[in-house]
């Protein structure tokens, strides 16, 4: 045991060579873990989202999924880690740039894990909104969050990321930011604008009286919030290449998608079309740091098209427009102003975008790019 301690207490110790980038294929390997991750996660909000009443275990095929996930990424990320041990690192100067809060996440999404078994072994298996509030499930989304955001970490101040990255080289970081935001509305899912289906969307802005307006508009501006808020983080950093915004989208609606079986598709589209016209508002505005007004006005103008969108799908798919005119109108004007609050918010003063030799912020403090 002591001859443990102390061996253990070695690796621990850092030698202090400067912590390294891994490559972007590497980026990208622990991105597509990271789906495999995800997408196990979207079925078991599936299942419990559509097997009311039949769950009845921990131990079922989605949580297999689920864990497994978890294993195939946590496995490459220590490896990573490992890797630099093995070549004479120790302590964080073995650990990659951007990783470490993954790698951090490891044990405790464990320990989350196995308390979730306890949880429902011997309190039961929840299977409405309660589902969101288990103290096991919030821990689990959190360090689950940090997991999978390794790739948007690594790439953030990574010295072969200009601020014009192609799609391809910010392919990893763009996966798991939007994996990341599909984590997050399954998490807010009573206020997700995505689940409701084209007839329930035109009813609810057509009768006054049944509260269905209020929940519709409430969770039109947290949907919008939730998409547009990653988007607007990545524009302070980089000019997004096109097609950027709508992979974003794209990834975003399958939560939403999954909980619901695809049952409200032209929902769905619809939500992915806002995305595109992003992707045309960022060709056309070019919103950056630099850029405040393009900023503030690609923010702003997102929002409003996302929504009119929404609104057109439904009315399209669900028997005609609303009944009341100030709802199915104005809307979508409140998702561009909030659209716009948002862009404010990220973004109060414009900042020049840092030249080559620049100092810039990373995990281990500030050097050189």
């Amino acid at each position: 045991m002591a001859l443990a301690n102390v061996g253990l207490r070695r690796l621990l110790v850092d030698t202090g060579e400067p912590r390294d980038w891994v490559r972007p294929r590497t980026d990208l390997v622990t991105a597509l873990l990271g789906v495999w991750f995800g997408i196990g996660l979207m079925i078991d909000a599936w299942a419990h989202t559509n097997l009311d009443g039949e769950l009845e275990t921990f131990f079922t095929p989605w949580h297999a999924v689920f864990y497994s996930g978890f294993a195939a990424v946590s496995g490459w990320m220590v490896w990573q880690a490992w890797r630099n041990v093995r070549a004479g690192r120790q302590g964080l100067a073995a650990v990659p740039r951007g990783y470490l809060a993954g790698l951090v996440a490891i044990p405790a999404f464990a320990a989350f894990g196995f308390a979730d078994m306890m949880w429902h072994t011997l309190l039961g298996i929840e299977t409405t909104v309660d589902i969101l509030f288990s103290p096991s499930h919030l821990g689990l989304i959190t360090t689950m969050l940090l997991i999978i955001t390794t790739p948007l970490r690594s790439a953030w101040n990574a010295p072969d990321v200009g601020p014009r990255p192609s799609l391809g080289r910010l392919l990893p970081a763009l996966v798991g930011l939007a994996f990341a935001t599909t984590l997050v509305s399954l998490f807010l899912s009573y206020g997700d604008a995505m689940q409701w289906r084209p007839a329930r969307i035109v009813e609810a802005f057509s009768i006054m009286d049944d509260g269905g307006a209020e929940r519709l508009a409430t969770a039109m501006v947290i949907s919008n919030v939730i998409l547009l808020a990653p988007v607007l983080l990545l524009l302070r950093r980089w000019e997004l290449p096109f097609g950027a915004m709508t992979l974003m989208y794209a990834v975003g609606v399958l939560m939403s998608g999954a909980q619901t079986e695809f049952g409200n598709l032209p929902v769905l589209l619809a939500v992915v079309g806002g995305g595109l016209v992003g992707d045309l508002l960022i060709r056309w505005l070019r919103p950056s740091a630099a850029r405040r007004r393009a900023y503030w006005a690609f923010a702003g103008l997102s929002g409003l098209a996302t929504w009119s969108l929404y609104i057109g799908a439904a009315s399209a798919a669900g028997g005609g427009l609303p009944a009341v005119p100030e709802l199915w109108t104005g809307a979508p004007i409140v998702a561009g102003l909030i659209g716009l609050v948002l862009g404010v918010l990220f973004l109060p003063n414009a900042t020049a975008p840092a030249s080559a030799g620049a100092v810039v912020s990373t995990e281990g403090g500030a050097e050189k790019a």
